[in-house]
C-alpha cells in the first residue's frame, strides 16, 4: 500500500516509514497540508494518510472532501495529546495513534486500511454462477456492464472483478455518475489545469488517469449526460483524454465498468444515452438478479452484518433466532441488499434479548412479503408434468439469451463443456426451437 506522511510526527517520521515498508507499504512524505493536497491532486496512488496532529486536521479533511479526494486519514501525535487526539477524531480522522509508533498499532491500522469493507458474502447458486461468469471475463481487458436493481451490490461484484483481473495490483477508482454535478463531473473525470476556471488553483489528475493501469467504475453511468458521454467515448476509443484547459492529450490505459439500474437499451431508444457508447462499454453484460431471486444469500449476509455491526458498536454477537431468520427470507426486500444491511443494523441495536428476536427485525414495507400460500403453489404449478429434457431445455436456452448469445459463456454458467451444449442446441434447432444469436457489436 502507498502511505502519506504529512507534517514532523514529533520526529518519528523515519521510525514510522520504517514499520509501514515491514508491513509491505511505501511511504511519500509531505511537511504540510498543501504539499500534501498537491501530491494526492497528482493521482498517486495513496491508501492511508497519517497527519500530525498538530496541524490544521479539520482543514484537510474539509479540503479532501470538497475536492472529492477519497482517502482513510489517521492522526498521530503524542500519548499526552489528548485534546488534540479528540479534536482530530471530530474532525472525521479514522484513527488515533500515540507517538512513539508501536509497531503492532500501526500494522494494525495499516492492514485495517488495505482491508477495504467489501466482502462478497453468498449462499446463493445464482450468485455462485455470477461469480464465475465475473471470474472468467476478469482476466480480460473487455469493458463490462453491470445491471440491476439498485442495492443489489453492483460495486461489489465490480471489485470482485478488479480483484480478480491482471490489473489487480494497481488503483480501483470510483466514480458515482448519479451523485456528481453535471458541471462538475467533466473535471472530476478527465481533470484540469491551474487556472481552467476560476477556482482551479492547481493541476487536478482525474480519475481516468488516477485509474490509468488499473480500474475505473462509473456507477449509475446511465445519469451521465450525453455531453460528458461523447468525451467519455472518445477516452475509450482512441485511449486518451484533454484535461480542461490542457494545451495536449494524455495517453491512458484505463479498463472501464459501469453500472447501471435503469435498461440502457431503451435509454439508447429514448435519446439519452448514445448507442455508440453503449456497444463500447456492454463487451460483456452481467445481470445481477435483485435478493428477492437470491433466498439463499439472505440468512449468510444477515449472519455477516449482524457481526459487522456488533463489532462496530461494541455490543456482544447475538444470533439470529429461528423466526427472526423465516422473517427475512419471507420479505421481497424491494431495497436489496442495502435495505437488509440496514435492517440488521437496526436490528442489532434495537434488540435486547439473548438472540436477534423478529420483533427487532423491523421492515421499510411490511407489505412486501411473500405470499405462503403463492410460495408453496408455484413450484407444483410450474414444474410438475414437465419432463426432465424439457427443462433442460428451458434452463439452457433461458442461459443463452442471458449471455445475449455467448456460447462459451453460457456452457461456463450451466457447467457443461462447450460441446456439449453445441450439441444439445444443435438438436434443438433441428427440433425447430428459435436460439438466441450472439449480440452484434
Amino acid at each position: 500500500m502507498e502511505l502519506l506522511i504529512v507534517g514532523t510526527l514529533e520526529g518519528q517520521i523515519g521510525a514510522a516509514s520504517k514499520i509501514a515498508f515491514a508491513q509491505g507499504g511505501y511511504v511519500s512524505v509531505a511537511d504540510d497540508i498543501e504539499p500534501a493536497l498537491e501530491i494526492l491532486r497528482s493521482g498517486k496512488a495513496v491508501e492511508l494518510v497519517m497527519i500530525d496532529v498538530k496541524l490544521d486536521v479539520y482543514r484537510f479533511i474539509q479540503q479532501l472532501e470538497s475536492e472529492r479526494i477519497t482517502v482513510p486519514v489517521v492522526a498521530c501525535g503524542v500519548a499526552n495529546d489528548t485534546s488534540l487526539a479528540v479534536r482530530a477524531i471530530k474532525a472525521g480522522a479514522k484513527e488515533y495513534i500515540p507517538l512513539p509508533p508501536d509497531p503492532e498499532l500501526i500494522g494494525a491500522v495499516l492492514a485495517a486500511a488495505t482491508r477495504e469493507n467489501h466482502a462478497l458474502i453468498y449462499g446463493d447458486p445464482k450468485t455462485e454462477n455470477i461469480l464465475k461468469l465475473a471470474k472468467q471475463v476478469a482476466p480480460s481487458e473487455a469493458n463490462i456492464l453491470l445491471t440491476g436493481e439498485s442495492g443489489t451490490g453492483k460495486e461489489i461484484f465490480s471489485r470482485f472483478i478488479h480483484d480478480n483481473s491482471k490489473r489487480n495490483n494497481k488503483k480501483f477508482v470510483a466514480v458515482n455518475c448519479a451523485a456528481i454535478p453535471e458541471t462538475l463531473l467533466e473535471s472530476e473525470l478527465f481533470g484540469y489545469e491551474k487556472g481552467a476556471f476560476t477556482g482551479a488553483v492547481a493541476r487536478r489528475i482525474g480519475k481516468f488517469e488516477e485509474a490509468s493501469d488499473g480500474t475505473l467504475l462509473l456507477d449509475e453511468i446511465s445519469e451521465m449526460d450525453i455531453k460528458i458521454q461523447s468525451k467519455l467515448l472518445r477516452a475509450i476509443q482512441e485511449k486518451e483524454i484533454d484535461r480542461i484547459g490542457g494545451k495536449a492529450p494524455v495517453k491512458v490505459n484505463t479498463r472501464i465498468i459501469a453500472t447501471s439500474n435503469r435498461n440502457l437499451a431503451e435509454a439508447v431508444k429514448n435519446g439519452t444515452f448514445r448507442q455508440d457508447l453503449y456497444y463500447r462499454l456492454n463487451v460483456v453484460n452481467i445481470d445481477i438478479p435483485p435478493l428477492r431471486e437470491r433466498p439463499g444469500d439472505i440468512p449468510v449476509l444477515a449472519e455477516h452484518f449482524v457481526k459487522k455491526y456488533s463489532e462496530l458498536n461494541d455490543l456482544p454477537l447475538k444470533e439470529l433466532s429461528a423466526d427472526a431468520e423465516a422473517k427475512l427470507k419471507n420479505y421481497l426486500w424491494p431495497g436489496n441488499v442495502r435495505e437488509l444491511e440496514n435492517t440488521i443494523h437496526r436490528a442489532v441495536l434495537m434488540n435486547s434479548g439473548e438472540k436477534i428476536m423478529p420483533e427487532a427485525v423491523v421492515l421499510n414495507n411490511p407489505e412486501a412479503v411473500i405470499r405462503k400460500e403463492a410460495s408453496e403453489e408455484a413450484p407444483n404449478g410450474s414444474f410438475v408434468g414437465k419432463t426432465v429434457a424439457s427443462m433442460e431445455r428451458t434452463l439452457i436456452i433461458d442461459t443463452l439469451k442471458h449471455t445475449l448469445g455467448n456460447r462459451t459463456t453460457a456452457a461456463s454458467i450451466l457447467g457443461i463443456s462447450i460441446r456439449t451444449l453445441r450439441n444439445k442446441l444443435k438438436q434443438y434447432e433441428a427440433e425447430g426451437y428459435n436460439l438466441p444469436g450472439e449480440a452484434q457489436r
